[in-house]
């Protein structure tokens, strides 16, 4: 059965809709893409953990950890160019994808650009799984990114824009869920294959990501494009009929005048990225850029990247190490969970100010007991201490699942006006992937010389970014899309300014 409601445009026109079988099995199907990027985030850190692979790819790494080469060290055992390369590289490969994705999203669609996505992926997970030496290992992971960078650019439009409004940021969190899975799924993988002798277990775990790619790839041959994105190619009866067909009901006119509307004016923009800079849109940049580095700043990534190597750092043990890695996977899908139940109810601001307190003192606590206990030549970490830093990592894991993972990609997503969505979801996928590459590329270069405190480096960011949300991150809640402008930004103490066209 499919639950209707109307939702209420600025205008005052009631959009109505209902909530159908199609626009669900869309959303999941096109949040596939989530589990594949998911899935590599979660299982390079366990790869490069494990023996095997770490004496054929990085040897002097294989050295400092199992052969005891400058044990005294335990911050500095992974500090490695060679490894951080391997890491970064799907991420650099994503950033430059991002620019392509942009045009395809808008000339060809958001469908197309999933299934090109998929292929990527596929193409990148046979190369990584059959590697013979490290130049094919990274260009594996290269073909890996361009796969991220035109997923990570046309799913969080499509699921903003198949959605009805008010279950808008619970599907699109369908996206960040599927990463969290797909990184739960990783840990798991990592730390069963971890058990296989020779190099059988490392190659396994990176084959194992042709599951999610075959996923997406079906997923995008199967789902509906979005009748925004018809409409602006101008196949106009196409799109009509596929939001009747997703919202269940013939009366979609008010919707479908929104999007003529917002249609027209996004043809008279010819150089979107350029429009990006116009005054009226600098809030949606300026806001969906922030969002992007703050998200890497709260140092999510680099725990996710290195949860195994950072527990082996403290002294877990290799099993330890894995298993404690399975456990932070294991708490970030229910607490994504949590994101979709509440981000419709009370709001992205509520979310973000919570997790922003939570996190403060989870990272602070952190810290505080490894600068006492971790020393540079010894590891005086007790079981109960050890305990207590797995907890408040996850404690720390929880409130970033439920605030600034889905969040991060849905309010960029739901944002921008359609004349410039395509080119502004493009720099919001640039900006987060630079930052994931600077921080996966310095994670373990700032662990070897911060120590702790790479902790409170990470605390400081959070205490900022919660600041920012407090002051200058306006509510969408339940605010239609194309309507934004109107109901959202004109009515906001700041922002308000940018809108009035100055003569």
């Amino acid at each position: 059965m499919a639950a209707g409601f109307s939702t209420a445009s600025a205008k005052g026109v009631d959009f109505e809709a209902k909530i159908t079988p199609i626009v669900i099995i869309s959303s999941i199907m096109a949040a596939t893409g989530g589990l594949m990027f998911g899935y590599e985030v979660g299982v390079s850190g366990g790869v490069t953990a494990m023996p095997e692979f770490l004496k054929k790819f990085f040897p002097v790494v294989y050295g400092r950890v199992e052969v005891g080469v400058d044990k005294n060290n335990y911050y500095c055992k992974y500090d490695n160019q060679g490894l951080q390369i391997f890491t970064s590289s799907l991420y650099l490969a994503g950033l430059t994808a991002t620019f392509f994705a942009s045009y395809t999203t808008r000339t060809l669609g958001r469908r197309p650009t999933m299934l090109i996505a998929g292929v990527f992926y596929i193409i990148g997970v046979v190369l990584n799984a059959a590697a013979q030496d490290l130049a094919m290992l990274i260009t594996g992971r290269i073909l890996l990114g361009c796969g991220v960078g035109f997923a990570n650019q046309a799913v969080p439009l499509f699921l903003s824009e198949i959605a009805p409004t008010r279950i808008r940021g619970g599907l699109n969190i369908l996206f960040q869920l599927n990463v969290t899975i797909g990184i739960l799924f990783a840990n798991l993988v990592n730390y069963g294959t971890a058990k296989i002798k020779g190099e059988w277990g490392w190659r396994l775990s990176l084959g194992l990501a042709g599951i999610p790619a075959l996923l997406l790839t079906v997923g995008a041959l199967l789902v509906t494009e979005t009748p925004n994105s018809l409409v602006e190619r101008g196949r106009l009866n196409e799109g009509k009929a596929v939001l009747r067909q997703i919202r269940g009901t013939v009366n979609v006119e008010p919707e479908f005048a929104d999007l003529l509307e917002a249609s027209r004016l996004a043809k008279e923009v010819k150089h979107p990225f350029r429009n990006l800079l116009q005054r009226r849109n600098r809030p949606h940049l300026l806001i969906a850029i922030a969002l992007q580095i703050f998200q890497q700043c709260t140092g999510i990534n680099a725990i996710m990247f290195y949860a195994p190597v950072l527990f082996s750092t403290l002294g877990f043990g290799s099993d330890a190490s894995l298993y404690s890695a399975v456990l932070t996977g294991a708490v970030n899908v229910p607490s994504t969970l949590v994101s979709i139940y509440f981000v419709d109810k009370v709001g992205r601001r509520v979310l973000l100010l919570e997790a922003g307190v939570q996190m403060f003192f989870s990272q602070l606590v952190i810290a505080i007991v490894l600068g006492i206990k971790v020393a540079d030549h010894s590891n005086n970490l007790s079981k109960g201490f050890a305990v207590l830093v797995v907890v408040m990592i996850c404690t720390y894991v929880a409130a970033f699942a439920w605030s600034w993972g889905p969040l991060g990609w849905l309010i960029p997503s739901e944002i921008f006006p359609l004349e410039t969505r395509s080119a502004g979801q493009s720099v919001t996928v640039c900006v987060n992937l630079l930052f994931t590459f600077i921080i996966a590329q310095a994670f373990v270069l700032m662990l070897c010389h911060f120590k702790f405190g790479i902790f409170i480096f990470f605390c400081s960011w959070v205490l900022v970014m919660t600041l920012f949300v407090m002051f200058l991150l306006p509510e969408t809640k339940n605010v239609p899309i194309e309507e934004m402008r109107e109901s959202v930004w004109k009515k906001h103490w700041f922002w308000a300014r940018f809108m009035v066209i100055k003569m």
